[in-house]
C-alpha cells in the first residue's frame, strides 16, 4: 500500500526503473564472469541519488528489500534441523567467536587512532566485524560452494555473526553518554520480552505449524499455501523486531523448528521467488546508499578503511580457517568471500549516531567503507580464482554436518502410493539416498505415521524439484497415479532437467505409449508384472514343471516388450493397432507351439483354442 507521503505513480515507477536497471545490469555483468551480486550493486549506484537520481525514495527501497534477507534465513533455516545446529556448536560458536573476537580486537586497534574513544572504537570495530550474509551465501550459491569445506565454514562463522548482532544493537544505547542512568527495569523489561518472544516462536512452532499447514494442505490450494507460508515468515520476522531484533533472527528461527516437518520442500518452493526478487532489490538499495560525495571528499580516507577493513579481516579469516583444518585453497576462498563488511553494519552504525558516538561524517565515510568492501567482495574472488585455479571445493566429511542445499539424492520419487512406497523400501534397504515427494496430504499424513520420511508437493512443478535438489539426483522415479499429470511430469523433467534419468509408471498400454513418446528412460507397466506372476502361480497349479514355466513366462515377456514398441509405432491408428495385436497372438502361439516341440511335447493348451 503507497504510503501518503508517496504517490502511487511514483511508486510504480520505481518499480519500474529498479526492475529495468537489474534486467539490463546482471545478464551484462554475469555475462562477463562477475556474478549478479555486482551487476545489482552497480546498477543501484547508477540509478540512485549520486548519479541519475531516478529513484524518488531509496530508504523506502531499503527497507522494503530488508525482507530479502529475511526470506534468504528462513530458507537457510529449514536446511538446519535442530539437531544438525547442535553438531555445528564447534564451527558456529568455536570458530565463528574467533573470529568475531579477532576481528574486532585488531579493527579497535586500527579505530582508535581515527575515533580516540573507547566506546565509538567498540561499536565501529564489532560492526566491521561482521560480513554480509546476503552476499556471501548468494556468491557461494552461484557458485555452487555452499557443500564445500569453505562453504560450510562460512555458513558457521555467519550464523554466529547474526546472533552476535543482536546483543550488539543492545549494547548501543547502553554506551551512550547518560546511558548508565538508565532504569534498569528497562533493561530486565527488555531481556524479558526477548525471551518470551523467542520462546513464543520455539513453542508455536513446535505445536501449531504443522497442523495449520496440514489444515492448508488440505486445501489443494497452492495460493493458500503461498500465503501460508509468508504469513509464518513475516510473523515470526515481525514478533522478534517487536522487541528490538533482528527480524532475520525470527525468520531463521521458525525455519529451522519446520526443517524436519513434511513440508519443507514445498515451503522454500514457495519463499524461494520472493526472496530471489527481494534480495536483489538489497544489493540495489546497498548500491544506492553508497554517497560518491564522501568518495569525492574523503578519497584517501575511503581507501584507506577499505584496505585495512579487507586485509586485518583477511588474516583473521585466513587463521581461522588454518585453525578450523581448511587447505590452503579453502582458506584463500574464506577469505574472499567474507573479508567484506556486511549489511548490519547500516544499521549499527545508524543506531550509534543517533546514540552520538558517531558524527555524521564519521557514519557516512563507514558506510561508504562497508558498501565499496561488498562491491569488492566478487572481484576479489575472481582474482582468487585465477591466481589459485586449482581452488576447488572440497567434499564435506562424513562426521560433519550438511549445510543448506547439501541434500544429496541419488534418487527423486515422485508420487508415494503402491509402486512409489515399493520403490523407497527397496532403496532405503539398501542405504540409498532419495528423496519421496507426496501431493496427498492424507496419504503423506499416513505414511509418516509408519515412519517414512517424505514430503508434501505437487512434483510437476519444477520449482519444489529444485527446492528436492533433482539436479543432484540420478533418476527420477515417475510413480504418480494420474496419468496426465504423470505424462506433464514427465514432459517437464525431461525438458528441464536433461541429465536426470527418467523411469516411469505406466497404467496401461496408452498411458505407457504417451511416455515412450516423450522419449522416457524406461517405462514399466504396473500391471504387467504383477499378470506375469499370477499366470506363473496358474501354470504351476496345473502341473506344468517349473523349468518349462520359468521359460514361457521369459518367452511371453520378451514378445510382449517387443509388441510394445512395434505398437508404438502406430498407437494413435485403433485399426493399424487392432490388427497388430491379432497378427501378435498368433505370432505368440507359434512360439509357445515351437518351444513345446523342442521339449518334445505340446503345450497344456493354446491360445488359439480360446
Amino acid at each position: 500500500m503507497a504510503s501518503p507521503d508517496i504517490p502511487f505513480d511514483s511508486l510504480l515507477l520505481d518499480s519500474l526503473i529498479l526492475l529495468g536497471a537489474a534486467v539490463v545490469a546482471v545478464p551484462f555483468f554475469r555475462r562477463f564472469g562477475l556474478g549478479s551480486v555486482l551487476g545489482y550493486l552497480c546498477a543501484g549506484v547508477v540509478i540512485g541519488p549520486d548519479m541519475l537520481g531516478l529513484i524518488a525514495d531509496p530508504g523506502a527501497t531499503h527497507t522494503a528489500s530488508e525482507f530479502g534477507v529475511v526470506m534468504l534465513l528462513f530458507i537457510i533455516g529449514l536446511e538446519l534441523s535442530p539437531g544438525r545446529l547442535w553438531v555445528m556448536r564447534r564451527q558456529v560458536f568455536g570458530y565463528g567467536g574467533l573470529q568475531v573476537l579477532l576481528s574486532t580486537a585488531l579493527l579497535a586497534g586500527a579505530a582508535l587512532f581515527w575515533l580516540e574513544e573507547w566506546r565509538s572504537t567498540l561499536v565501529v570495530s564489532l560492526g566491521l566485524a561482521l560480513s554480509s550474509t546476503a552476499v556471501g551465501l548468494q556468491l557461494l550459491s552461484e557458485r555452487k560452494q555452499i557443500t564445500a569445506a569453505h562453504g560450510r565454514q562460512g555458513f558457521a562463522i555467519l550464523l554466529f555473526q547474526d546472533l552476535i548482532a543482536i546483543p550488539l544493537l543492545a549494547v548501543i544505547p547502553l554506551l551512550a553518554s547518560g546511558a548508565a542512568d538508565a532504569p534498569r527495569d528497562e533493561i530486565v523489561q527488555r531481556a524479558l520480552a526477548t525471551v518470551g518472544v523467542i520462546g513464543l516462536i520455539v513453542i508455536g512452532g513446535r505445536f501449531l505449524l504443522r497442523p495449520m499447514f496440514r489444515a492448508v494442505a488440505r486445501a489443494q490450494s497452492v495460493e493458500v499455501f503461498s500465503a501460508s507460508a509468508l504469513l509464518v515468515v513475516l510473523g515470526a520476522a515481525w514478533l522478534v523486531q517487536s522487541v528490538g531484533l533482528s527480524m532475520g533472527l525470527g525468520a531463521f528461527l521458525a525455519g529451522v523448528l519446520l526443517a524436519e516437518s513434511e513440508f519443507r520442500h514445498e515451503l522454500e518452493s514457495h519463499i524461494e521467488p520472493f526472496k530471489g526478487l527481494l534480495l536483489g532489490l538489497f544489493f540495489m538499495s546497498v548500491g544506492m546508499h553508497v554517497d560518491l560525495d564522501v568518495i569525492v571528499a574523503l578519497p584517501w580516507t575511503v581507501l584507506a578503511g577499505v584496505v585495512l577493513l579487507l586485509s586485518l579481516k583477511a588474516a583473521v579469516l585466513y587463521a581461522t580457517g588454518a585453525i578450523a583444518g581448511l587447505a590452503h585453497e579453502g582458506r584463500l576462498q574464506l577469505v574472499g568471500l567474507l573479508s567484506m563488511g556486511g549489511e548490519f553494519a547500516f544499521v549499527v552504525f545508524a543506531e550509534a549516531s543517533r546514540a552520538q558516538l558517531l558524527s555524521a561524517t564519521q557514519r557516512d565515510v563507514l558506510v561508504v567503507i562497508v558498501g565499496v568492501s561488498m562491491a569488492l567482495t566478487p572481484l576479489l574472488l575472481m582474482w582468487i580464482d585465477r591466481t589459485h585455479p586449482r581452488a576447488t571445493p572440497v567434499k564435506p566429511h562424513a562426521d560433519e554436518p550438511a549445510l543448506a542445499g547439501s541434500e544429496q539424492p541419488r534418487v527423486i520419487i515422485a508420487g508415494f502410493g503402491r509402486v512409489g512406497q515399493v520403490v523407497a523400501r527397496l532403496l532405503r534397504a539398501q542405504g540409498i539416498p532419495f528423496t519421496a515427494l507426496e501431493n496427498d496430504p492424507e496419504q503423506l499424513a499416513l505414511a509418516r505415521r509408519f515412519g517414512a520420511h517424505l514430503y508434501f508437493g505437487d512434483p510437476s512443478r519444477p520449482d519444489l524439484l529444485r527446492a528436492a535438489h533433482i539436479e543432484r539426483a540420478e533418476v527420477f522415479v515417475l510413480a504418480t497415479d494420474d496419468p496426465d499429470v504423470n505424462v506433464r511430469t514427465a514432459r517437464m523433467v525431461k525438458r528441464l532437467f536433461p541429465n536426470v534419468r527418467v523411469l516411469a509408471r505406466a497404467r496401461n498400454r496408452r498411458h505407457a505409449f504417451r511416455l515412450m513418446d516423450l522419449s522416457v528412460d524406461s517405462v514399466v507397466r504396473e500391471n504387467f508384472p504383477g499378470g506375469l506372476e499370477l499366470s506363473r502361480a496358474v501354470m504351476l497349479a496345473l502341473g506344468v514343471d517349473r523349468h518349462v514355466v520359468d521359460q514361457r513366462i521369459s518367452l511371453f515377456r520378451d514378445h510382449d516388450e517387443a509388441l510394445l514398441r512395434e505398437q508404438h509405432l502406430i498407437w494413435d491408428d485403433e485399426a493399424a493397432l487392432v490388427q497388430s495385436s491379432i497378427s501378435a497372438e498368433r505370432d505368440l502361439a507359434r512360439l509357445f507351439q515351437e518351444h513345446a516341440a523342442q521339449l518334445g511335447k505340446a503345450p497344456p493348451t493354446s491360445p488359439s483354442e480360446h
